[in-house]
């Protein structure tokens, strides 16, 4: 029997199709998957993400235990509440799971992962934990809530107004504890807006408040699009423990600043052969992942796709050979037959605007 989260009830009770996700029955839509995503992009919409995992880490060694276990460095976070995104590596390089860490004290970190991965993840924590003087904690009786959309911010303070004035003064990628909750201006949709944890026993209460404060409940097709629009990876599609950051358009988050820093991975990341552009399909059809995609420098593979509702186009994340550039002109093999794309440069959308005339 598949995993649920606190919320499944009220998914049920407001008719939601549920699949199964990463071993969890969640919501993949309450009706229009079209009507949700453009929720999102043009208003404000919520997803349930209460299947992803808060792991906290206290103890005198989290920072040092961090340095090494992360490839990004959690020694540039110094303001309480800040965050980081990073790739946790195995020593091959291969990303063993991509990840926000919350920075509260040098002694108190919180860390949140895939769902996909979660047992993977604490497994692998747990081991590289032996040798520091750290504890680590799974908050399963945490709820996730991701609100989000160009009026999500101003809606989730209709629903809670006595947050606002610890709110509404931090910048992107930072959280706040407010009562038991965390509010962190987060999110996976190229969109403003929160992502909080707070209690089980008050996660129903608030989807309540913020639905009737006229945040449009979201499933994770929505999400998927959205996501695939702002150009940000989905683990296990767009990379997976057979390839590292650097051939997933994540250079970005490996910190080789400090060449003390041996972060586990380190000494495997090499030139890399191949990376992660995307992809604008010129010819009638839809992109998905797994294609063959062929280049004047070799041949590569779609790694997402879909129809993208704010673009009314078909887009991808294909990972090809290094070389390829912005603007080239490729094909794409569907359905037996190579219909022509345009290599572009992710984000494809943000903010509700399309980026398109940067590519």
């Amino acid at each position: 029997m598949n995993q649920r989260t606190v919320l499944y009830d009220t998914h049920a009770a407001a008719n939601a199709k549920i699949v199964d996700f990463a071993g969890w029955d969640m919501p993949i839509h309450y009706g229009s998957q079209l009507e949700e995503h453009h929720a999102v992009r043009r208003d404000a919409g919520m997803f349930d993400v209460s299947h992803m995992l808060s792991i906290d880490l206290i103890g005198a060694d989290a920072l040092p235990f961090l340095r090494r276990l992360l490839a990004n460095d959690c020694a540039k976070l110094t303001l309480p509440g800040k965050a980081l995104y990073s790739c946790m590596l195995r020593p091959d390089g291969g990303v063993i799971d991509d990840l926000i860490v919350y920075f509260f004290t040098p002694t108190r970190y919180r860390i949140v992962v895939n769902a996909g991965t979660a047992d993977k993840d604490w497994t692998w924590m747990q081991k590289q934990a032996a040798d520091f003087d750290v504890e680590l904690k799974q908050r399963r009786d945490l709820a996730m809530i991701a609100i989000q959309g160009p009026n999500a911010r101003a809606k989730f303070w209709a629903a809670f107004p006595a947050s606002r004035s610890t709110c509404q003064g931090f910048a992107a990628f930072q959280a706040v504890e407010w009562n038991e909750w965390l509010v962190a201006r987060t999110g996976y949709t190229g969109e403003d807006g929160f992502e909080i944890a707070l209690p089980n026993s008050l996660a129903a209460g608030a989807w309540q408040a913020l639905q009737a404060a006229g945040v449009a409940p979201c499933g994770l097709g929505a999400r998927d699009t959205l996501r695939l629009e702002a150009g940000m990876n989905l683990y296990g599609q767009d990379m997976d423990e057979n390839v590292s950051p650097h051939e997933s358009g994540l250079a970005w988050t490996v910190d080789t600043k400090d060449t003390r820093r041996d972060f586990i991975g380190r000494a495997a990341l090499t030139t890399p052969v191949r990376q992660l552009v995307g992809l604008l399909l010129i010819d009638p059809g839809v992109l998905r992942s797994h294609q063959h995609v062929f280049t004047a420098k070799g041949e590569g593979e779609t790694t997402s796709g879909s129809f993208s509702p704010t673009l009314n186009r078909s887009i991808a994340l294909a990972r090809v050979p290094v070389g390829v550039a912005v603007g080239d002109e490729v094909e794409v093999e569907i359905r037996d037959k190579r219909l022509k794309a345009k290599v572009a440069k992710p984000p494809f959308v943000r903010n509700g605007k399309s980026l398109l005339e940067e590519n």
